[in-house]
C-alpha cells in the first residue's frame, strides 16, 4: 500500500502548476481503483496480523514474526482511520460550499 502511494506523489506533485488537460490524466489509476487496491491490501494486512497472533497464542509461530505481523496491521490500521478521518473532512468541506 505505501508502494503506491509512494508512486502517486509524482502526480500529485505536478498539480502545482497550471492544470493538467484531462486526456494527459487517463493513463494513470482513477481514484477509486486506487481506493479498492488500497483497502484490499490493508485488509489482507489486518487479516495476516490476526492470523499470525492466533499462531502465536498457540505457540506455532515465532515471537518475532507475531510481533511484526502485529506492529504492521496497527500501522495499517492507523493509517486507515487517518484517511477515513481526512475523507470525511473533505466531503464535509465541500457540503459546506455555496452553490
Amino acid at each position: 500500500m505505501v508502494d503506491k502511494i509512494i508512486e502517486s506523489i509524482p502526480n500529485i506533485s505536478n498539480l502545482g502548476g497550471a492544470a493538467q488537460k484531462v486526456e494527459n490524466t487517463g493513463a494513470g489509476q482513477d481514484f477509486s481503483s486506487f481506493m479498492k487496491d488500497a483497502t484490499r491490501n490493508s485488509i489482507e494486512t489486518l487479516k495476516s496480523g490476526e492470523d499470525m497472533s492466533m499462531k502465536g497464542v498457540t505457540g506455532n509461530a515465532d515471537l518475532n514474526d507475531v510481533v511484526s505481523a502485529i506492529n504492521s496491521a496497527e500501522s495499517t490500521l492507523q493509517l486507515v482511520t487517518t484517511i477515513r478521518d481526512k475523507m470525511i473532512q473533505a466531503y464535509q468541506e465541500v457540503m459546506r460550499m455555496p452553490i
